[in-house]
């Protein structure tokens, strides 16, 4: 069984602080720029990479690893 226990985050800095970064899909709807495992962020790090480039914005690669449930919803 899969478990999620450090997720990696592409994040931008401007003058108001940091944010994760997000992206347009192909639908129109956003998506966060997040990943639970080395695979996914090498699949964003070009999209990071080219957003830096454009935007003239640093982005960083962050990693959290602290695991701590904090509700469970369930049905």
């Amino acid at each position: 069984m899969l478990r999620i226990d450090e997720m990696f985050a592409f994040v931008a800095i401007d003058k108001t602080g940091e944010g994760v970064m997000g992206f347009m899909g192909p639908s129109g709807q956003w998506f966060p720029m997040v990943g639970a495992d080395m695979a996914r962020v090498d699949q964003l790090r070009p999209m990071a990479q080219e957003i830096a480039r454009t935007s003239g914005k640093e982005i960083k690669l962050l990693k959290f690893s602290k695991r701590e449930e904090l509700e469970v919803i369930k049905p």
